[in-house]
């Protein structure tokens, strides 16, 4: 990671953590644990359960405003691109554009927009200017969870093959420094990646950007599990996403996860950064424990069981290099019941804020939650969840 501009005797790059009165800076020192909520913004069915589920924008603004007056500090989707047939539905909005939407929207929430940033390929100059848009809309509350592409056909969708796992990383590393650069830059800035050797072929000659972001630059979150992905995430992100190594049940989650955590916030360590680590459970909850296994029971058996059917989260009819989800395919660890999320949380709310304190003690920083039917999920979350969290200190 450049820890200057790229131009030769360019400034030093800042993050929005070395300013203690960025959005993201005040969420950190002032909650224990981070609250998040993961949109869909596609037409997802994992189970013929019913729902009032929709990908579309109002219904997911409503989620994110309700997780808002609820005191969450982060929202964001996942972002796919899949020929005809490949969602569950035939509906997917574009995550970068319909998080930034939300700024004018919501007041302290901070919103991530997921962006493939190796497809295309997109043009630095681009990218540095909507990004400084946006945080300028969003009074710093604005940021990029930066995907690399994991999946051939969607590389195969924008003309081009997919790249090798690890040569992703290095070529997005070689994207934000320059990003970085241009956020940061008193000049104007010229750089041919060509010259690099790393796969970029996008050049500037005389760029320059302004207003540049309020606080250095634009939050950075990136998920990953695999050694690139984690030297990626410990130079240049402020939240590494991580996915469970062992799997989706709780129980091996917090078996297998302590030295997936330490060895990310160590490799941060080395450089000289501090980074928090993110997780993303689906929070299956009623007022007693038999009616929450009741509700997760029925879940399970709306799911799709003749063979060949589409299964939720395995897009199996797509080859995927992928490494974080592997603990998904190892029979030594209990995989729950595959509706949704990376963990399943399954309980009362006392069993549920448990749970979630039992992540925080072993190292997660934050959580960012899944709900099968999103909106009346997110509101018992707030009414019969919450508030046990605050009793024992992870929320204030």
């Amino acid at each position: 990671m450049a820890k200057t501009s790229v131009r030769p005797g360019g400034p030093p790059l800042k993050s929005p953590l070395d300013y203690p009165d960025s959005p993201l800076s005040r969420a950190i020192s002032t909650q224990p644990l981070l609250l998040g909520v993961f949109l869909n913004l596609q037409d997802i069915h994992v189970s013929s359960q019913p729902t009032s589920n929709s990908w579309t924008y109002d219904y997911n603004l409503a989620c994110v405003q309700e997780a808002d007056r609820q005191g969450f500090e982060l929202a964001f989707s996942r972002m796919q691109w899949l020929p005809k047939g490949g969602y569950d539905g035939e509906a997917s909005l574009d995550a970068f554009i319909a998080l930034g939407a939300m700024a004018s929207a919501t007041k302290n929430i901070h919103l991530i927009s997921t962006l493939h940033v190796l497809y295309g390929p997109l043009h630095p100059l681009h990218l540095a200017k909507w990004g400084a848009t946006l945080d300028h809309i969003s009074k710093g509350r604005w940021g990029i969870n930066v995907v690399t592409g994991h999946r051939a056909i969607e590389h195969e969708m924008f003309g081009g093959g997919r790249i090798e796992h690890d040569q992703r990383y290095a070529r997005s590393g070689e994207l934000f420094d320059v990003l970085n650069s241009l956020w940061a830059e008193d000049e104007n800035l010229s750089y041919d990646a060509n010259e690099s050797g790393k796969g970029n072929a996008w050049r500037l000659k005389d760029a320059f950007i302004t207003p540049k972001p309020l606080y250095g630059r634009p939050v950075l979150v990136n998920a990953t599990g695999s050694p690139a992905g984690i030297d990626f995430a410990s130079s240049y992100s402020d939240i590494v996403f991580i996915t469970s190594p062992g799997g989706a049940h709780i129980d091996s989650a917090l078996e297998t996860l302590p030295a997936h955590i330490a060895t990310i916030k160590e490799a941060a360590k080395q450089k000289g950064r501090e980074i928090k680590t993110l997780i993303n459970p689906i929070v299956v909850s009623r007022d007693t424990p038999e009616e929450a296994e009741a509700y997760a029971q029925a879940i399970w058996e709306g799911k799709p069981k003749q063979e060949g059917a589409k299964s939720f989260g395995e897009n199996k009819h797509y080859e995927s290099d992928a490494q974080a989800w592997k603990g998904r395919k190892d029979a030594r660890h209990k995989q729950g019941l595959n509706i949704g999320g990376n963990i399943e949380i399954i309980g009362s709310p006392e069993q549920v804020a448990d749970q979630i304190e039992a992540l925080h003690k072993i190292g997660i920083d934050g959580v960012q939650l899944s709900f099968y039917d999103f909106l009346p999920d997110l509101e018992h979350f707030g009414k019969k969840i919450l508030p046990i969290l605050k009793e024992r200190g992870l929320r204030t």
